[in-house]
């Protein structure tokens, strides 16, 4: 046979091969988010683009679900992308570094001098998470009592400022919300602009970003942007945190397709030099400046991630492969991480089984008995269990938001994509056994 007849033959092969395995990976890629939307598991947008080019798009759910509407979800919503804001932020202020209007060294003194330790504390070590400033918007304490009502820069400043140095900067490392919300500040401090404006000109409008902007007040269906839902026996609205609040921590609206243009040129040094990009991705405490690293498919991601409300978003590049994955959420049921692991596995062809997201049904009426605060003499925390429809709700101590339990027997559950932790009650003792890595602790409910 003609050599060259033989070589073409083989290269045939291969695109077909090829061809083949890309629509196996979408079909199944697919199989996987109907399986969440079948089973209100998920609502949102996954992009996947390989060289800046989309290789897949999906997208379940809602934007907006109620008696009398139901707008299905497309490729072209918007959503709040919470702390994937952060990455945008450390971008602008590696920009002005670049100007020559701000040194990373440069103290915090020199912007907010109110702040505790802002002598010590430099640009560095707030875009790193190794400031020690207080995350006093997230402190039930200090952060503002009504959330979905706005509060002005000033009203920001002076709760930052009433919180205590959590430590020595550079001693130890702390995520805070509140570092970013002055670093967004800072920014319109050394431009005479606004942050929204600053996030325009530097990134939307070079990089054609039509669908990302700074979020100034609630969602507005009107512009395409989702509305946030929780599911329990339904779908319901869910409220809404004030961008103002979040400010240069989470305040930014986009889409996953403006997101994975916006990661693509980064990694691109379209937007800083690489010597910036490399200090954003330097991981210490696994944490970079304004980037996270992640694991999935036994490959190492950097990027970002964000949740606020019952809201998410996800963003991450893979620079060897200049692959760029985002997602974004209006509603978080099955965990965000499971969902990207799951997502991952399938595009490299690994052995991934689709779930079947079926759970035990329980009577409201056994549920009903396992609902109550349980407390214990061992340590200081409570778990606070109620019930809303069919399903069991288990509030962990700290403050953190309840979390739904899926019932593996009809005394025992566990929070969907987490097998590390078992809860099992027992209704006739009162007890509640928190079951985690071997060990067991029993908390028993309060009259």
């Amino acid at each position: 046979m003609n050599i060259k007849l033989i070589t073409l033959s083989l290269f045939m092969l291969a695109l077909g091969n090829t061809s083949y395995a890309q629509t196996n990976n979408t079909a199944k890629l697919d199989q996987y988010f109907d399986k969440l939307a079948e089973k209100n598991k998920a609502m949102g947008t996954l992009v996947i683009a390989k060289d800046g080019k989309v290789v897949y798009t999906r997208s379940i759910g809602y934007s907006q679900i109620n008696e009398t509407k139901k707008t299905l979800l497309t490729a072209a919503n918007r959503y709040r992308i919470a702390s994937v804001t952060k990455m945008y932020t450390a971008v602008l202020i590696f920009q002005l570094v670049e100007k020559g209007k701000l040194k990373l060294t440069d103290p915090l003194a020199k912007f907010f001098p109110q702040i505790a330790n802002a002598d010590k504390i430099t640009i560095a070590q707030i875009l790193a998470h190794h400031s020690g400033i207080h995350d006093a918007l997230i402190d039930p304490n200090l952060r503002p009592q009504t959330k979905t009502t706005s509060i002005t820069k000033n009203e920001l400043v002076d709760i930052i400022a009433k919180g205590k140095s959590d430590f020595e900067p550079g001693t130890k490392h702390a995520y805070s919300n509140s570092g970013y919300a002055l670093l967004g500040l800072i920014i319109e401090k050394l431009t005479g602009k606004t942050y929204a404006e600053v996030l325009k000109t530097n990134i939307a409008t070079k990089l054609a970003l039509n669908d990302t902007y700074v979020a100034t007040g609630n969602i507005d269906v009107n512009k395409n942007e989702s509305l946030t839902y929780k599911y329990s026996d339904g779908w319901k609205q869910d409220a809404e945190t004030h961008p103002s609040i979040l400010f240069g921590g989470g305040s930014i609206i986009s889409t996953p397709n403006d997101m994975v243009k916006f990661i693509h040129a980064l990694f691109e040094l379209k937007l800083i030099t690489k010597e910036h990009l490399d200090i954003m991705k330097t991981m210490k405490d696994e944490d970079g400046s304004g980037m996270e690293p992640f694991q999935f498919a036994e490959k190492t991601f950097y990027g970002h991630t964000g949740g606020g409300d019952n809201y998410g978003a996800w963003l991450m590049y893979q620079p060897e492969e200049k692959l760029a994955v985002a997602y974004t959420t209006n509603a978080k049921v099955h965990p965000v991480g499971d969902i990207l692991k799951t997502s991952m596995d399938i595009y490299y062809n690994r052995s991934v089984e689709i779930p079947t997201f079926e759970s035990m049904v329980v009577s409201t009426t056994i549920l009903d008995t396992y609902v109550g605060v349980y407390s214990t003499t061992a340590a200081p925390v409570k778990f606070t269990v109620t019930r809303n429809g069919a399903t069991l709700y288990i509030q962990p101590p700290g403050g953190q938001a309840a979390a739904p339990l899926v019932a593996t027997a009809q005394d025992k559950f566990k929070i969907e994509g987490n097998n590390a932790v078992a809860f099992e009650f027992n209704a006739e003792k009162g007890q509640l056994i928190v079951k985690r890595n071997g060990g067991e602790r029993v908390f028993t409910k309060e009259n």
